[in-house]
């Protein structure tokens, strides 16, 4: 099904509509006639996608105001809703990674497709079936989220090829803004390629199609019923909508989404590279050529760049064939790269005409060099069915920004263990019910003190944060 604006006529509609007397019956039939067309396609694409975007409800524990003037400790639960989209028919769910941040316990709210056709009806009940879903891959930097819910045959989205998508073109928001189950909206792309943050090289798709609080994670869909994003935030000085929102492209997603699936976080190639935009001022004081583009700003020794021949102050004209008129067109094209990849670019240097073929290396993860240190057996912490590592003082050198210097790494889940706690590969335990954690063996001590069906607060660091994760333990 393809909407196209073209073939209704909108436009030449509405201007009949507006100009004619309502004596003229013909043409005021023809342009009822080519609304109801819009009409009819846009519920026709909403029924659609709808089957295929979840409704999530993210519970955590939080230190609160405890309101008797002391510094005791009190947790309190909180709760928040947004949404997501189902990637793959076997139940895995793309969302933002800042929806489950901290996350003890996610509930998706899938919708039931009915037989019956139910479009006559001005009233329409929607049936929900809710499930717990686990986290399967977080990656906070581009913040998405991977889930996976036991079920199958589920309604997927097909993704947008992103370098077809158009300044100008209706898309769709879908999700559950404040917490508004089933709610769609209608706008155009304001910008393909938006950054939003001089100093990061990634891009957003703006739209004016309206987006608050609860969309995020939520699909934006282009009239073919494709997704051209997920919906992540809005700026604004109300909290509400103001026409500024903002969406992950699709071909962000197509690049994390395997490899979220596959590690639980998104390996990055390299090229030892570094660009920035050039201004007026920057092209004056180095006497450039060109006063927009983008230079080299450095290349890091031993590099694949370096080993090629690039130097800092190369102007660069395009990528992979493709023309270079500004950062954004630069810079997603080389983050979204795998180990093995060849990147081709075309620099200026002086007056000179330069072409590289630059291969991409890929660094290990982090956390990928934790493999070498785990021992299954010794590391497994059955009681929650995760594999863990000691956080002692050469494995504290792979993460220097961790906030405590102790506890016990989760590494891994346990394939044996069907147990869920909403713990992720990379989390840090700390402490168990306020009694803080040194090893492996004292973790297990303080789980073994527990019987079962009794309450239990981790306390975690997550991506740089300090939360807890409370549950009954098994």
């Amino acid at each position: 099904m393809q909407l196209n604006f073209r073939n209704f006529g909108f436009i030449s509609a509405i201007c009949a509509l507006l100009a004619l007397p309502a004596t003229v019956q013909p043409q005021t039939r023809v342009g009822a006639d080519a609304l109801h067309q819009l009409d009819d396609s846009v519920r026709s694409l909403v029924k659609k996608v709808t089957p295929s975007v979840v409704h999530l409800i993210v519970s955590g524990y939080a230190p609160v105001e405890n309101g008797r003037g002391n510094t005791s400790l009190v947790l309190g639960k909180q709760q928040n809703v947004g949404s997501g989209v189902i990637i793959d028919p076997d139940g895995y769910i793309v969302t933002n990674a800042h929806m489950v941040r901290g996350a003890h316990r996610v509930q998706v709210s899938i919708p039931i497709v009915s037989a019956d056709d139910a479009s006559n009806s001005s009233v329409m009940i929607s049936r929900q079936h809710t499930m717990d879903a686990r986290i399967v891959g977080i990656d906070a930097e581009i913040d998405l989220a991977l889930l996976k819910v036991e079920a199958h045959n589920l309604p997927a989205v097909h993704l947008a090829d992103y370098n077809k998508l158009r300044q100008g073109q209706v898309v769709f928001a879908f999700g559950s803004p404040e917490g508004l189950q089933d709610s769609v909206t209608m706008g155009v792309v304001s910008a393909v390629a938006r950054q939003t943050d001089p100093d990061s090289p990634f891009t957003f798709i703006q739209t004016d199609a309206p987006i608050n609080p609860g969309n995020s994670g939520g699909p934006l869909m282009n009239v073919d019923g494709e997704m051209v994003g997920i919906n992540t935030f809005i700026l604004t000085e109300s909290g509400g909508n103001e026409g500024l929102g903002f969406a992950i492209p699709s071909d962000l997603v197509a690049f994390a989404y395997p490899q979220l699936r596959r590690f639980g976080h998104v390996h990055r190639g390299q090229a030892g590279l570094e660009v920035q935009g050039i201004t007026p001022d920057l092209a004056a004081g180095l006497k450039l050529p060109l006063d927009e583009g983008v230079i080299v700003s450095d290349v890091v020794p031993g590099s694949p760049a370096e080993s090629a021949g690039l130097k800092v102050q190369d102007l660069v004209t395009s990528i992979d064939g493709r023309p270079v008129n500004n950062l954004p067109a630069l810079a997603t094209r080389l983050f979204m790269r795998n180990g093995g990849d060849k990147i081709k670019l075309e620099v200026l240097r002086g007056t000179q005409k330069l072409s590289f073929n630059l291969p991409v290396v890929e660094p290990p993860h982090e956390f990928d060099h934790l493999v070498d240190l785990v021992d299954p057996d010794k590391g497994l912490i059955a009681k929650l069915g995760v594999v863990g590592v000691d956080l002692n003082a050469k494995v504290a050198t792979m993460f220097p920004s961790l906030r405590i210097p102790s506890g016990v790494i989760v590494v891994a889940k346990s394939a044996e263990l069907n147990i869920d706690t909403a713990l992720v590969a990379g989390d840090v335990i700390h402490s168990v019910n306020g009694v803080p954690v040194k090893s492996l063996d004292g973790l297990r001590t303080s789980l073994a003190q527990l019987a079962s069906a009794s309450p239990i607060v981790l306390q975690i660091e997550r991506d740089g944060r300090l939360t807890y994760l409370s549950f009954e333990l098994e």
